[in-house]
């Protein structure tokens, strides 16, 4: 009889236990506008969700809404500025931020800052990082940096074949809504075309743009190269990403809880510099395979020359936070 009630007793804390647990449980909708098979960023994303479910014991649950289902990055962003609650975390290109008063995130974005994938991560290490994540709040945005990762340099991909800058001009490039990126491509001689990234691969299709820019593994898990077969690996910027967090999801969450998603995002991040290089190799190599083709510039002297108006005109005033920049090499 006393084993019995030793049996009943221990159920009834059980379920006691399980329905404080699904009475405090939070669901994180995470917005990845990218596929998450094939790519780094949704091993990122894969990363987060199961680092933030073990370290909560299942009282936080992560909902990846991934391949641009909550919309595309400019699209999310506007809408958690608006007030829209359905997001909580984002994965984001660095430069998203530029436009809404993130001043410092600007030099995620302009072309040649980062002469090597280790040059970034040095950056990701020091305090500097720090301030670039913390500026959203200090400028009062309603969300919160988290971490930084990347995807690889970002090269441009045609639907003709093309090995220099002359090769370029003339022709329809697609850029997001984003003046940086606008410049470099004029610097180049080419026409900037803004197209949202859920309608490049029919404009690509349909001749609307003639050519875009994505890290390489971007690049094939899109399918890009069935519409523009020509890789053009120039690497004119590096494809930083960062993860941020609302303040509408932070706040649904005890303190103890926000310390786990940041301690989530670290962990994601460090996945992140692990798979890059292995993802890109394999993309790489998978583009060769598959009879498509993989062009390198070997010099790239004359695109910084074309691109070094786009890059003062973006860090004046902000020298020091460049030579800073430059040091970390």
């Amino acid at each position: 009889m006393k084993k019995l009630f030793s049996l009943i007793l221990a159920v009834a804390m059980l379920l006691a236990c399980a329905s404080a647990l699904a009475e405090g449980a939070v669901t994180l909708t995470y917005a990845e506008v990218n596929p998450i098979e094939g790519t780094v960023v949704g091993d990122v994303a894969l990363a987060f969700k199961d680092k933030l479910e073990e370290l909560s014991g299942g009282a936080i649950t992560v909902d990846i809404q991934a391949s641009g289902v909550m919309g595309d990055e400019k699209t999310v962003l506007a809408n958690i500025l608006g007030g829209d609650t359905s997001v909580d975390i984002v994965r984001i290109s660095a430069f998203a931020l530029n436009q809404y008063g993130a001043q410092k995130s600007v030099f995620l974005t302009l072309p040649y800052v980062f002469t090597s994938e280790d040059h970034y991560w040095n950056f990701v290490a020091s305090d500097l990082a720090k301030e670039f994540l913390a500026e959203p709040k200090e400028v009062g945005l309603p969300f919160n940096g988290l971490a930084y990762g990347e995807e690889g340099f970002r090269h441009f991909f045609l639907k003709n074949e093309a090995h220099t800058i002359d090769d370029l001009k003339g022709l329809k490039i697609r850029v997001s809504d984003d003046p940086i990126m606008t410049g470099m491509v004029s610097g180049l001689g080419a026409a900037a075309t803004t197209v949202s990234f859920g309608e490049l691969y029919s404009a690509l299709q349909t001749g609307v743009v003639d050519a875009a820019e994505q890290p390489i593994t971007n690049y094939l898990s899109n399918s890009f190269q069935e519409v523009a077969p020509y890789l053009l690996k120039d690497g004119h910027t590096l494809g930083t990403i960062e993860l941020i967090a609302t303040d509408a999801a932070l706040a649904k969450l005890t303190e103890e809880q926000q310390a786990m998603v940041q301690e989530a995002a670290d962990y994601a991040m460090q996945v992140c510099k692990e798979s890059v290089t292995a993802k890109q190799a394999e993309a790489e190599k998978t583009l060769i395979d598959g009879g498509y083709h993989v062009i390198e510039v070997e010099d790239k002297t004359p695109w910084q020359e074309a691109t070094k108006d786009v890059l003062n005109a973006n860090i004046a005033g902000m020298e020091d936070i460049y030579e800073q920049i430059l040091a970390l090499q």
